[in-house]
């Protein structure tokens, strides 16, 4: 079936032909029909599989026939989308935009970190649709400028982060603030009996949706693991890169330090990168992440912070630096590539110290992962050729103590063979 062939408005229907949808992914095929009808929808589905436009498509539907007929009042909200993270916000607000534009609905993503000058203008005028982080928005409701009590939809997008970041409290508190009757759609990568507990407890008798359940990672994504220890992995990367120089490559790191540190070894050697974590303000984020998506940069150095829900467009190659922690964020990192129809490499670098947590992720995802072998020769050549070590601590302090030792072993040559004269000498006046 054909997104032509959907009960939806003739202005949507453009949008979606201008964005080169033309059928229904799996998630979208079997969440539209309900939503459109007014259902609970309990979806479970994996990363890349296009559960925004699964919600947007017939929630955008549903404001647009009402639009027609009713005006919004000052601060009122129709349809409320709860997200964990700023950048998860903007992006679906993207996609609500994108989808929404031949019509005359209103779209707002609500952060924290921005002047909130500008989305107060807009929130005095109404929304239809409403993207935010819990934190600005109870800020904004405090400060009246939001209005829930005409919510016709709720929807909670990546659930179970927003389980794990403690926001249960938050979604109870929004609860209360809208109608009683409403419309629940609760999308989530995983499900467990924490997530069941939370879905079961904010919907009412929910259609629920999985998509291959038995497989977290989508099939577009090929994996490998190069087992390579933790002073090595920078001339790797190098090599990664410069073997594919056209390739978009998303880098995930551990921490917002090791972001930089990485940063500095590859501008060392004339790769230009960016960062993305915690630490930046939000002007900045919103910068590193347009000039990633336009490839005007090709190299993203993150933490976890882009692991969630991010779609940025074309990215060839999700490179695991360190590996994670928590082995569900392997799933949501290596979901930044094949997403849709397009296909993926995740390349994990595996330090000794790291394989207990490789072990754990591969239980996770009920599979070994292919092991790119290096055998000595290449492993070492990798190194040897790197640009970086000239300017490396390490090699220097290397090359010193083989220069010190050079020297030492001539001055024993040295003394050895004025040993061995002056006994020649000696041997020669006594022989006289």
């Amino acid at each position: 079936m054909k997104f032509e062939q959907y009960n939806i408005s003739s202005e949507i229907k453009d949008s979606l032909a201008e964005m080169g949808f033309k059928r229904p992914t799996d998630i979208q095929f079997k969440a539209i029909p309900s939503i459109l009808n007014g259902d609970d929808v309990m979806a479970v589905a994996q990363t890349g599989t296009g559960k925004t436009a699964a919600f947007a498509i017939p929630v955008l539907h549903r404001l647009q026939q009402q639009d027609r007929k009713y005006r919004k009042a000052k601060y009122e909200v129709k349809c409320l989308v709860m997200v964990p993270t700023r950048e998860l916000a903007i992006q679906i607000a993207e996609v609500f935009q994108s989808i929404a534009q031949y019509t005359d609905l209103s779209i707002l993503a609500l952060v924290g970190g921005v002047d909130q000058g500008p989305q107060i203008k807009v929130l005095e005028k109404g929304v239809d649709v409403l993207i935010a982080t819990p934190g600005r928005m109870f800020d904004q409701i405090n400060q009246g400028h939001i209005d829930l009590s005409q919510v016709q939809t709720l929807i909670l997008d990546e659930a179970d982060h927003m389980l794990d970041l403690g926001f249960i409290r938050d979604i109870r508190d929004v609860i209360k603030h809208i109608p009683r009757e409403h419309q629940t759609l609760f999308f989530s990568a995983t499900l467990n009996t924490d997530i069941k507990d939370l879905a079961y407890s904010v919907v009412r008798n929910p259609i629920r949706i999985q998509i291959s359940p038995k497989d977290p990672v989508a099939k577009n994504v090929s994996h490998a693991v190069a087992y390579v220890e933790m002073d090595d992995k920078r001339f790797f990367l190098e090599r990664l890169i410069k073997e594919f120089p056209e390739s978009k490559i998303l880098v995930f790191v551990r921490t917002k330090v090791r972001a930089e540190r990485v940063m500095a070894a590859m501008e060392r050697i004339g790769i230009k990168t960016l960062t993305m974590h915690g630490g930046k303000v939000q002007d900045d984020r919103l910068q590193v992440m347009d000039e990633f998506k336009k490839g005007d940069i090709k190299v993203l150095l993150t933490t976890d912070v882009n692991a969630r829900g991010i779609d940025i467009p074309n990215v060839d190659y999700v490179v695991n630096y360190d590996l994670p922690d928590v082995p569900e964020n392997y799933v949501h990192r290596v979901g930044r590539t094949g997403r849709g129809v397009q296909k993926g490499q995740a390349v994990s670098f595996c330090s000794t110290e790291e394989k207990p947590v490789l072990d754990e992720i591969q239980a996770f995802l009920g599979k070994e992962i292919t092991e790119m072998k290096i055998n000595k020769d290449d492993y070492r050549e990798t190194i040897s050729f790197s640009e970086d070590i000239p300017n490396d601590n390490w090699q220097l302090l290397l090359d010193e103590h083989n220069k010190e030792m050079a020297k030492v072993e001539l001055k024993k040559a040295k003394k050895k063979s004025a040993a061995r004269k002056s006994a020649a000498k000696k041997t020669v006046k006594k022989k006289k």
